[in-house]
């Protein structure tokens, strides 16, 4: 078993790499590019060699521990195999193997070796976990319910339908599954002697036998249910991953975007089935996934996880463990909950407004930036939106403590509030509490200078109606929480932003009108490009803070 692996890199630049401890199921997410599939590559090379890859960019070490010595002799017989006629089978030597090879081996150093692999780990990997490790990618999973041969009842079974189908345990269990999320019920018919193919039936087989012979009911049940090659790929490959893990029963199981094809519902439902299968057989499963709901039905499953999220940018990388609980937590809140922060995960940025209509406004600011004046854009950026200014630390603070970097943006009556509104802005944002009193000084003069002028801080121009001296000090206070990612518009609000487009109205009803303005056709004359000034370089200085990988704000 795998008990420990260590990636060559930490939480934050400069910090020691991560050794994390094993558990059943550990899944890998973070933006694209950030390595998600390379490491799953380089733990199954690590696997089948017993050494380092030297070239490796994720892994940096493996280690083991062995199985208890009752256990032994069932992992050996799985990879076991039947001496070929005339094959001569040298004295204490059995014969190991799988679709990756097969080799004579010694049945007492396998023995020790398994029990104690560090005796010699080369051996251990090569003639044991390498005939135990299966990778399932999007090459092949579509692949895993082709008809597959019968083989010889009298032999040990070679392949994961031949296990269905002479284990009447395991072969209900992927039916019950199966059934649970499809409706139909998943057989295994032999009547086309020699193979062995999967079907989808209408009802369940009255008994095994109806299901496992060849006389006539049987043919006929199975004449009646759908060969899977007719059904959809979601179909095809969630039945395939769980064909493989209930009967393949590999050690070591790697699964690289297991949602492909599959309606989120369904992914859910494989993170969950997966994870207890993990659980229940002391498999270890290692998962690349861009899916929340695949995230979710694993945390929901029970099984000890770990939720390992990598990043890389600008030649840096980093790879932070994601406690469970802590995301199990953050999705029991009805507002994180209901504006999808899980997706945060898998984007290397979030950006979190106050309303939708913000929301949905700099989202199109940033889409320009990207396509006309990328330098200032945001790639691969989440735009999300609270409730109001109170709940944008809500959103804030979880997804910085599990290490993604999150940006606010604010009206500027935000400086109305004081007390635990102010306290709780400041915290979510990471900001060190010895500062928080003299932020806290700072917001209430600049407040009374602006209740001074008699005028709305908000509607009437931000902090422009303060004073040449006063709007120093305001502009010292945005700037200190600009360091750490809280961006408060100094105009006052969404609707002072290009103003010389003319959009009325407020909310909902100014974006209509500013959208309007800005035009749709990017070859059109009225089409509104970036420029040097206005909300163009506001978003700029966000962007200069989401990529400094020395950004302050995200607890290390």
């Amino acid at each position: 078993m795998i008990s420990n692996f260590k990636l060559k890199f930490g939480r934050a630049p400069g910090l020691n790499p991560e050794n994390i401890t094993a558990t059943p199921v550990t899944v890998f997410v973070g933006p694209n590019n950030s390595g998600k599939s390379k490491v799953l590559s380089e733990i199954e090379q690590y696997c089948r060699r017993g050494s380092k890859d030297a070239s490796a960019v994720i892994l940096d070490d493996l280690t083991f521990t062995g199985l208890a010595a009752d256990k032994t002799p069932q992992a050996i017989e799985s990879i076991k195999q039947v001496p070929g006629q005339g094959e001569a089978i040298n004295i204490d030597h059995i014969i190991v193997g799988s679709r990756y090879g097969r080799q004579q081996v010694p049945i007492s150093s396998l023995t020790q070796f398994i029990e104690k692999p560090d005796t010699n780990i080369q051996a251990f990997c090569q003639w044991f976990l390498q005939h135990s490790t299966l990778i399932l990618d999007g090459r092949n999973r579509i692949n895993l319910v082709n008809q597959q041969s019968a083989g010889d009842l009298q032999m040990p079974p070679q392949s994961s339908f031949q296990v269905l189908f002479r284990d009447d345990k395991k072969r209900h269990e992927v039916r019950r599954i199966v059934n649970e999320a499809f409706g139909s019920y998943f057989v295994i018919d032999p009547t086309s002697l020699g193979y062995l193919r999967i079907r989808l039936s209408q009802r369940a087989p009255a008994n095994d036998l109806e299901e496992r012979g060849i006389h006539a009911e049987a043919v006929k049940f199975h004449s009646e249910a759908q060969l899977i090659d007719l059904a959809s790929d979601g179909v095809k490959a969630f039945a395939g991953i769980i064909t493989e893990v209930m009967a393949g029963d590999p050690q070591i199981l790697l699964i690289d975007e297991p949602e492909a094809f599959l309606h989120p519902s369904l992914a859910s439902k494989l993170g969950h089935e997966v994870s207890r299968a993990a659980l229940s057989a002391e498999k270890r499963i290692f998962v690349s996934t861009h899916s929340p709901t695949f995230v979710m039905g694993c945390i929901q499953s029970g099984a000890p996880l770990n939720i390992v999220r990598l990043t890389y940018r600008g030649g840096t990388a980093t790879a932070r463990v994601l406690p469970s609980d802590e995301i199990l937590e953050l999705m029991r809140n009805p507002l994180l909950r209901s504006t999808g922060v899980l997706s945060g995960l898998f984007y290397e940025f979030v950006v979190v407004t106050e309303s939708d209509a913000d929301r949905a406004f700099y989202q199109e600011i940033n889409e320009r930036l990207l396509r006309f004046k990328p330098e200032w854009g945001i790639p691969n950026c989440l735009f999300i939106n609270a409730q109001n200014k109170q709940t944008v630390q809500t959103i804030l603070r979880p997804l910085r403590k599990l290490g993604i970097p999150a940006a606010g943006i604010i009206d500027v009556d935000i400086l109305k509030d004081g007390g635990t509104t102010w306290t709780n802005l400041l915290s979510g944002a990471n900001v060190p509490n010895i500062s928080h009193g003299s932020l806290a000084t700072m917001r209430a003069a600049i407040k009374q200078a602006m209740d001074a002028t008699g005028r709305d801080m908000k509607r009437d121009g931000g902090i422009t109606i303060l004073s040449p001296t006063e709007q120093e000090a305001a502009k010292n206070l945005l700037s200190q929480l600009g360091d750490y990612g809280v961006f408060i518009i100094s105009g006052g609000e969404l609707e002072s932003w290009l103003k010389h487009l003319g959009a009325s109205g407020h909310g909902p009803s100014w974006l209509i009108s500013v959208f309007e303005k800005m035009g749709e056709d990017p070859n059109a004359a009225n089409y509104l490009k970036p420029s040097d000034n206005d909300v163009w370089v506001f978003m700029q200085q966000l962007k200069n803070w989401l990529a400094d990988p020395n950004r302050k704000g995200i607890p290390a």
